[in-house]
């Protein structure tokens, strides 16, 4: 096989336009070169690329094929770029962070100002997921590093622990289930409280979409009476007796007036969570991507032989 950077480049500029001539002008090449190059992939590979029309081209399944490994190829690239030029002008670079709406809110803000402090020269960007679609996004390169829940199977991945995120049900002192409740109970399973109404997140926050899946395992939905955009919403609404709350457990011990609430702990396995950072392999990260490992799974952790992998 005989191609280059710059017909990865120009096979995928063709591909996302649609059209080789304006695949041509993405890549600063003229048409007759571009069309060449693409006779000259398609002839090395021995296999056609794109299926011509009037209306422009379009990949066939060896070009589909060939367009996903040009993105990791690049990307890449990229990431031996940006390691390179640590060595020459200081240690620089973006991570591509995704993370969970417990992790966002509870765990990461602090984490994060002290990384970003001790490192002017990295950004951070950071997005809220549920934590299927960051194994996605990790695995196909979409996302440097994710934090998950390990309710998710994450087996083809690298995984560190980053911390526990037990999740507690929380509700006014004079709410009827607290009638139901025994002290001499360890806690509530999440059944015995659909009958009743909630305060939940946003229907598109991770947290949200978690808890309405385990709904639905139950054959049930929850009844959700108002939305909030922060667990500290959720808090300051069931402690104005809008209904109940799920909540991480370190969500209540920041609540100044949690003293006023009754919280539950929720005995369901899937509730006694734990918060993972994932990764394809953490040894090929750049370098800037694994100072931050290291900074929110320890230097210990993110040394250990141990750490799970699809080889171990």
């Amino acid at each position: 096989m005989h191609f280059d950077l710059i017909d990865l480049k120009l096979f995928l500029h063709v591909t996302e336009a649609g059209n080789i001539t304006a695949g041509a002008a993405r890549s600063h090449l003229s048409l007759p070169s571009a069309s060449a190059r693409i006779r000259g992939l398609e002839s090395s590979l021995g296999v056609a690329l794109l299926e011509r029309g009037r209306r422009g081209v379009t990949p066939t399944a060896a070009g589909k094929a060939l367009a996903q490994h040009a993105r990791l190829i690049l990307q890449q690239v990229e990431r031996l770029q940006a390691d390179l030029t640590d060595y020459a002008h200081g240690f620089k670079g973006q991570i591509r962070l995704l993370c969970n709406t417990s992790a966002l809110s509870e765990y990461l803000p602090e984490k994060l100002a002290d990384f970003l402090a001790r490192h002017p020269n990295i950004d951070i960007s950071l997005e809220e997921h549920p934590s299927l679609r960051i194994l996605h996004a990790v695995r196909h390169g979409a996302a440097d590093i994710g934090i998950i829940s390990n309710a998710v199977d994450a087996s083809d991945l690298q995984t560190l622990p980053f911390c526990a995120d037990p999740l507690t049900l929380i509700m006014p002192f004079d709410h009827p289930l607290t009638e139901q409740i025994d002290d001499s109970l360890e806690g509530l399973r999440f059944s015995q409280t659909l009958a009743y109404e909630f305060v939940g997140l946003g229907v598109n926050s991770a947290m949200a979409i978690y808890l309405e899946e385990q709904a639905l395992h139950l054959g049930r939905r929850i009844k959700t009476r108002v939305r909030a955009e922060s667990f500290d919403g959720v808090l300051r609404m069931v402690l104005r007796g809008a209904g109940l709350g799920v909540v991480p457990q370190a969500a209540v011990e920041r609540f100044q007036q949690a003293g006023q609430l009754k919280s539950v702990p929720l005995i369901d396995p899937w509730a006694d969570r734990k918060l993972l950072l994932c990764a394809p392999d953490f040894a090929v990260l750049p370098t800037y991507a694994k100072a931050l490992v290291r900074h929110l799974a320890g230097e210990t952790a993110f040394l250990d032989t141990s750490m799970s992998s699809p080889d171990n």
